[in-house]
């Protein structure tokens, strides 16, 4: 799949990636060493705890309403507007230490995340709608690329922010990371085509509300939901249960360094999977199994009769890293075609709404994750409180199924068109007939390019951006197809009333 690619797309993927490594590193640096310099200003675990809390419900509240307007300011004008603010973001949180005082050092720590989830929000959004319109024909593929870039990013960021900051201080790790995301900025402006803005009108124009009212969406939402709520979860609660290890602060790092490597190292396969058989929801079911296996292991869960062992936890973890890259990659292709079959718009207004959508919805399921296990935890422990994870992704799993199960496939308003087939179509209207009911025989993606006209036969060839064979708009031309296999081409047949010209 990513060996077809042009040196266009090539040159774009490597941009889009590198500004998702260094954003996810902007994101996650602090963590090592921001909750010493909070206590340092007097205050408590519960302030910044919600610091970090505060960056993901922003994210999950803003990212739908940058879907919905993603089409009127343009995807390249809104990544590159996120990827300036979560710079700047980074560059003003590293001057935090020389504010004096509790008050003034909490509430400009609060206003500066809340400002650096827009960006990330916008940054998102962007991306994920970039990647829909530049690699339509390797989605999951290219999807799955940047989340790998961007899982590496999370991975090493709290690495890289601990060795700057006891090399320099407090305000090293952010200037020289917040200075590269700057840097890849300036990158993208000049390498990102401008994908213009559109004007939808008013009639064809759809809300985030819409797309929430179908139901093979809200089960990828759930999905996706279900997932970040199980990398919150372990991410607030797996330091506490291997502190009975005694291990180093090296190898604990190595430990939490495991799920997000193997997914990084999956993501990328699991991409190729959904763009090769099509079977998105498939991936996701075996992607919450794994997730299941994964926390009955950590734990373990109380009802295996084993003692917690590391063997156990590593093996917990690289189960949930699979499990993560099965959902994540899965879900937003899924949701994506769900959206065009059920009547959307193969285009950017679509993609912004649902590259919001999913966003939104990992960012609430990531702010609801650790909130839930750290009430679970203090009250219960690990090995029980994973059964809030066991439950969710149960009921993930029996939905996904009843719905594959129970659904049939809505009807296409087009036909797919193999480089082989041939289609020989009837109908009554005149070409400015058509031209007036669907503003262009093809989709917006497609050019016609229409060599000759004889008499009433029209030959036409309709490629893409990468010469693949798009998509005609059957339901509104009124189109009759019969394959033929010794063709390249399709034919249309235009019948004329006495009284109508062809112009």
């Amino acid at each position: 799949m990513g060996l077809n690619y042009t040196k266009r797309q090539w040159i774009i993927l490597a941009v889009m990636g590198l500004s998702d490594f260094f954003n996810a590193i902007c994101v996650s640096l602090q963590a090592p060493f921001f909750p010493k310099e909070a206590e340092n200003k007097g205050a408590s675990a519960t302030e910044y705890g919600l610091v970090f809390g505060i960056f993901e419900l922003v994210v999950c509240l803003a990212s739908p309403f940058y879907g919905q307007f993603l089409n009127r300011i343009g995807p390249k004008a809104m990544f590159q507007g996120g990827v300036f603010t979560t710079g700047t973001s980074a560059i003003l949180f590293g001057l935090l230490d020389r504010v004096p005082g509790h008050d003034a050092f909490i509430t400009l720590a609060f206003v500066i995340r809340i400002i650096e989830a827009l960006g990330n929000a916008a940054f998102l959004t962007a991306s994920f709608t970039i990647i829909a319109t530049e690699f339509p024909n390797s989605i999951g593929t290219s999807f799955a690329t940047l989340e790998t870039l961007f899982g590496c990013g999370l991975i090493v960021g709290p690495m890289i922010g601990g060795a700057l900051y006891s090399f320099g201080g407090y305000y090293l790790p952010f200037v020289v990371l917040g200075s590269a995301l700057f840097t890849c900025a300036i990158m993208t402006l000049l390498v990102l085509p401008d994908h213009g803005t559109e004007r939808s009108n008013s009639e064809n124009k759809h809300s985030i509300f819409e797309v929430m009212k179908i139901p093979g969406i809200i089960v990828c939402c759930l999905g996706i939901g279900a997932t970040s709520a199980s990398i919150g979860f372990i991410s607030a609660t797996l330091e506490p249960h291997l502190r009975q290890f005694n291990m180093s602060a090296i190898w604990l790092g190595v430990m939490f360094v495991i799920n997000g490597g193997v997914y990084a190292l999956t993501a990328p396969i699991v991409g190729y999977l959904v763009d090769k058989y099509k079977k998105p929801k498939i991936i996701s079911i075996f992607g919450s199994l794994f997730i299941m296996a994964g926390f009955a292991l950590i734990g373990p869960v109380s009802f295996l009769p084993f003692d917690t062992s590391l063997t156990f936890v590593i093996c917990g973890l690289i189960c949930h890293g699979i499990g993560i890259a099965m959902s994540l990659v899965s879900t937003f292709s899924d949701a994506l075609r769900t959206a065009v079959q059920n009547g959307f718009q193969d285009g950017i207004e679509t993609y912004g709404l649902i590259s919001g959508l999913w966003t939104s919805i990992f960012a609430l399921g990531a702010f609801i994750g650790p909130s839930v296990a750290g009430y679970l935890f203090d009250h219960s422990g690990f090995r029980n409180s994973v059964y809030f994870i066991l439950v969710t992704h149960t009921v993930v799993v029996f939905i996904f199924v009843l719905f594959t199960c129970c659904s049939s496939s809505p009807r296409k308003s087009y036909k797919e068109i193999s480089s082989e087939e041939k289609l020989i179509g009837k109908s009554n209207a005149s070409l400015d007939d058509i031209h007036s009911k669907n503003g262009s025989i093809c989709s917006s993606t497609t050019n016609m390019a229409i060599p000759y006209m004889n008499n009433n036969m029209v030959i036409a060839s309709s490629y893409g951006k990468s010469h693949h064979w798009q998509r005609m708009e059957e339901a509104n031309l009124g189109l009759l197809a019969d394959r033929d296999d010794n063709y390249g081409s399709f034919e249309i047949e235009v019948h004329r009333d006495s009284d109508q010209t062809i112009a």
